[in-house]
C-alpha cells in the first residue's frame, strides 16, 4: 500500500486524476486546488461544472483551512457520527474555484478509511472525491463495476482493494449555513 500511495501521490502533484477506493465507493480523484485537473475530471465524468464535487482531508483540522467559519456544530457531527458524514460547508475557500458550488460552498468528508486516510496524509491537500462513473450512469461500488471508459481515462488506477466485491453505501450529506442551522440532503 505504501508504494500505490507514493505512485497516486506523485500523479496529483503532476494534475492528474486518479481511480481510488475510498471510504465509501471507488472514486475519481485529484488536487483540489488545481484548477485545470478539476477541469479535466468534470469533462471526464461528462459533467457541467455548476454541479460541485466534494473532497476528503484526513483530519478535521484541515477543515478550516477550506472553510472561512466552521460551525460549532460540525465539530460535533464530525466527533459522533459512526459512517461516512460529507458535510457541505458556506464560505469555502483555498480550493479550485470550480470545484465549488454556485454559492460558494463545498463538501467535506474527513475520511478514516486506511487507503484514502493516508493518501491524504501524504499528499497535505485536500483531494477531490467524486463516484467513478459519467454523470447520469450509476455509481459502482466496487472496482469491478467501473467502466472501461473510466478506468482508461485517468492517469493512474490504484491497485489497492480492487477484488472487494462489496457494495458500501454512499456518505450522509449535511448542508450547514454559517450560523450553524443545517439540512439533511442524505441521511
Amino acid at each position: 500500500m505504501i508504494d500505490e500511495i507514493r505512485k497516486a501521490t506523485q500523479v496529483l502533484k503532476e494534475g492528474g486524476i486518479i481511480l481510488y477506493p475510498t471510504d465509501t465507493i471507488w472514486g475519481i480523484g485529484c488536487d483540489a486546488t488545481d484548477e485545470e485537473a478539476v477541469r479535466r475530471v468534470y469533462r471526464l465524468k461528462q459533467r457541467s461544472d455548476s454541479k460541485a464535487m466534494l473532497v476528503l482531508v484526513d483530519t478535521a483540522v484541515k477543515i478550516d483551512f477550506y472553510v472561512k467559519d466552521v460551525p460549532e456544530v460540525a465539530w460535533d457531527l464530525i466527533e459522533v457520527t459512526d459512517k461516512p458524514l460529507t458535510i457541505i460547508y458556506a464560505g469555502a475557500r483555498n480550493l479550485a474555484p470550480n470545484l465549488l458550488a454556485e454559492d460558494g460552498s463545498v463538501g467535506i468528508r474527513v475520511t478514516n478509511e486506511e487507503f484514502s486516510h493516508r493518501l491524504c496524509q501524504q499528499f497535505r491537500k485536500a483531494i477531490v472525491s467524486t463516484s467513478a462513473n459519467i454523470s447520469g450512469q450509476s455509481a459502482p461500488a466496487n472496482f469491478s463495476e467501473v467502466s472501461e471508459e473510466i478506468k482508461n481515462a485517468v492517469d493512474y488506477v490504484v491497485d489497492y482493494r480492487r477484488e472487494e466485491t462489496g457494495h458500501p453505501k454512499p456518505s450522509s450529506i449535511i448542508k450547514l449555513d454559517e450560523r450553524g442551522n443545517f439540512k439533511i440532503i442524505r441521511p
